[in-house]
């Protein structure tokens, strides 16, 4: 099979052929037909990421495909089930073995292209917005990033909770996704003041950042009291340090989310939160915004249009059927 991989971490990824894996105890073998790009899969191509699979290592965190089979002793869905698994790596491949508790059957109608691009980017929002920030109607969420991956399924799932959303991104283009996916109010983090533009709409009860840096401390510096702040990643490249100060003065939470994690010590939620988000896809409520359909022996560029910022919403990798 072919396989989009890291052989070592001073070289770039490449596709190669690789022994197609058989599944074992608790695990299920499917053809994958699409793969959702992460900005974790940069991370991971350079071993900088939270975790770190031995090398050579298969990138490509959430996928969509067919099971063709079920290991030894293992109850799981059968062959021929459509099925999305976010397997942390192992999805930029023909063919991958994943757990069988990690499956969730697709809804009718759902393509693998949507189902690819969901799990993650909605799965964090749903989790960051309503298990950990515990977002209520009528209060007001600044999302930036807001055209990006993450970005703007909070921008969604916001609106969805009953919000008002504010978007921040840079350029009018990107701002006109955020606009088509619900977003109330724009800021063009490219030519104006986020803290100033916050402020002047009043200032925000939920900060929602996958950017990090200066962003997180102009977006701090124009919250509400008691307003919370969900760090969900650093696509800026820079960690901010939080002045506790300031949080105590204006009574601030600041949240991590590591959506993934929850999957080693609480999976349940993320079951749960997964049936909510297919629900709401079945009922027309969440549609993924795709930018970018590649073949896998163009994975290398659907990764640099995420390193570049060239895409909004998901870049899918489409590899079968």
């Amino acid at each position: 099979m072919k396989a989009f991989r890291v052989s070592s971490y001073d070289t770039p990824p490449a596709v190669q052929e690789c022994s197609a894996p058989e599944a074992g105890v608790g695990e299920v073998q499917l053809r994958i037909a699409a793969c959702g790009l992460n900005f974790a899969d940069l991370l991971m191509a350079t071993g900088k990421y939270q975790e770190r699979p031995p090398l050579p290592a298969t990138l490509g965190m959430e996928l969509a495909g067919t099971v063709t089979a079920v290991g030894p002793d293992t109850s799981g869905p059968a062959p021929g089930t459509r099925v999305a698994v976010f397997g942390g790596s192992g999805g930029l491949a023909e063919v991958g073995v994943f757990p069988a508790d990690r499956c969730v059957p697709l809804p009718d109608g759902m393509s693998f292209a949507d189902a690819a691009a969901f799990q993650v980017a909605y799965g964090t929002s749903h989790l960051a917005l309503d298990h950990k920030a515990r977002l209520q109607p009528g209060e007001t969420l600044l999302v930036l990033g807001a055209a990006g991956g993450v970005g703007l399924t909070a921008v969604e799932i916001g609106k969805l909770m009953g919000a008002r959303v504010i978007a921040a991104a840079r350029g009018t283009d990107k701002l006109a996704v955020a606009s088509a996916a619900g977003a109330d109010h724009l800021i063009d983090t490219g030519t104006e003041d986020l803290r100033e533009a916050v402020r002047a709409l009043g200032g925000a009860d939920v900060v929602y950042d996958p950017v990090g840096g200066d962003q997180f401390t102009a977006a701090m510096r124009a919250c509400r009291p008691e307003a919370r702040l969900i760090v969900i990643g650093f696509a800026s490249g820079d960690v901010p340090q939080i002045p506790a100060n300031h949080l105590l003065v204006k009574n601030l939470s600041v949240l991590g989310l590591y959506w993934g994690g929850y999957m080693a010590f609480r999976p349940e939620i993320v079951t749960d939160s997964l049936s909510q988000l297919f629900a709401w896809y079945a009922e027309g409520r969440l549609k993924p915004h795709i930018s970018h359909r590649l073949p896998l022996d163009r994975a290398g560029e659907g990764m640099e249009l995420l390193r570049s910022r060239k895409s909004t919403g998901k870049v899918v990798i489409e590899i079968g059927t």
